[in-house]
């Protein structure tokens, strides 16, 4: 037991953040998403929502501020205009949580799987929310 460490960080999920360099990119993924089979290192968090996950997750991870696109979710199909309910719920946590708040952009359904499959790991979630993913860009910590 660790204090002051949110107890949803599984060692698996708190190695691979230490791990990460500036940029690299961690995705936290919803229960449809192929997480085994798109390439990066694969942490599952069966029964998380992903906004309990990112919650955690911003309790450790800078975001990065040298990019305007630190948090990038995945667009609905046929209606990137629309904001699904998960991803206004990652705004608010983001807003809340993050050291750098930072303003969701989205990318288009395949687009976000090729930016996915270059990050450094997904946290498959248990959130059965459509549209639950979301792509960190981890930044630095000043001194």
């Amino acid at each position: 037991m660790l204090r002051d460490i949110d107890p949803v960080l599984s060692p698996d999920l708190l190695f691979a953040l230490a791990s990460m360099g500036h940029g690299d990119d961690i995705v936290i993924a919803d229960a449809n998403y192929p997480g085994a089979s798109c390439g990066p290192l694969c942490i599952r968090a069966d029964g998380l929502s992903a906004s309990v996950v990112l919650k955690a997750i911003l309790t450790i991870l800078p975001l990065d501020t040298f990019v305007s696109d630190p948090a990038i979710s995945m667009q609905v199909v046929g209606k990137p205009e629309v904001v699904p309910d998960a991803v206004q719920d990652f705004q608010s946590i983001i807003n809340k949580y993050a050291d750098h708040p930072a303003t969701i952009t989205s990318l288009e359904r395949f687009k976000f799987y090729e930016r996915a499959s270059q990050a450094y790991a997904v946290v498959l979630t248990g959130e059965r929310r459509l549209y639950g993913n979301i792509i960190l860009k981890k930044g630095v910590i000043g001194s």
